[in-house]
């Protein structure tokens, strides 16, 4: 959840910066270039917080699943018998 909140913060802080730069008269294709600039160091100036725990809350996710990857089953025994059959058979030949 803390990646969905730190997202939504980053897009509003781009549309506040569209709007405030279209006001002040910036127009054309420099305005959405320079409104994610803009953004880009607000957010960095001001979203620690958020981005700490999105950063966390990222690492937990990619720790449980690297668990959950250790804890499964690598190899079925039904397909390790079968490999060890065609491997006999290859040596055999």
């Amino acid at each position: 959840m803390p990646l969905v909140i730190y997202s939504l913060l980053r897009v509003a802080l781009v549309a506040a910066a569209l709007g405030v730069l279209y006001l002040v008269g910036l127009r054309g294709w420099l305005l959405p270039v320079v409104a994610v600039l803009v953004a880009l160091a607000v957010s960095y100036l001001t979203l620690g917080k958020p981005r700490d725990a999105a950063t966390q809350w990222m690492a937990g996710r990619a720790e449980r699943r690297a668990a959950a990857r250790a804890a499964a089953p690598k190899i079925d025994a039904d397909a390790a018998h079968e490999d060890a059959e065609v491997d006999e058979k290859l040596r055999a030949d």
